[in-house]
């Protein structure tokens, strides 16, 4: 399954500011701290449930907007689960990476794809492509659920 991933090269302390971007409001600051408490990918309504638990009145819209923002700005890494439903978290390495991701406790690793990254570069060179991105998400079980299951 493909999915996005984005290293953070942004700190996330110091919110985006293009456009309409994620600026240094209440609702801004509240997310990113948030962020920084959770361990793990969640989806933007568990985000959006732990500021409303923390007594932070902030829309769903506005959690996704966010999010939306900060991952464009690298500043969180952003996978989809096997379901299709993007999942978020504070990213902890500042340079590009994927993730191997637990289908039974989703736990998630982060993972250099040398590899994955010259397999990348030689497919979209055969096919005349320049200027490559690319986004790669891979899902399995990890050892503590695989022992479990024995």
């Amino acid at each position: 399954m493909m999915s996005q991933t984005t290293p953070s090269s942004r700190r996330l302390d110091r919110p985006a500011t293009r456009g309409t971007r994620v600026r240094g409001t209440r609702q801004a600051e509240a997310l990113v701290a948030v962020l920084g408490t959770l361990s793990g990918f969640h989806s933007a309504q568990e985000i959006h449930a732990e500021l409303r638990r923390r007594g932070e009145r902030v829309g769903l819209t506005t959690v996704y907007r966010h999010l939306q923002v900060l991952s464009e700005d690298e500043a969180v890494d952003a996978i989809r689960d096997e379901n299709g439903e993007t999942l978020y978290r504070r990213c902890v390495t500042g340079s590009h990476h994927h993730h191997v991701t637990c289908r039974s406790c989703g736990r998630s690793v982060e993972v250099e794809g040398k590899d994955v990254e010259r397999w990348a570069e030689r497919v979209a060179a055969e096919a005349g492509f320049v200027d490559l991105d690319h986004t790669v998400e891979i899902f399995g079980v990890c050892p503590g659920c695989a022992s479990s299951r024995t």
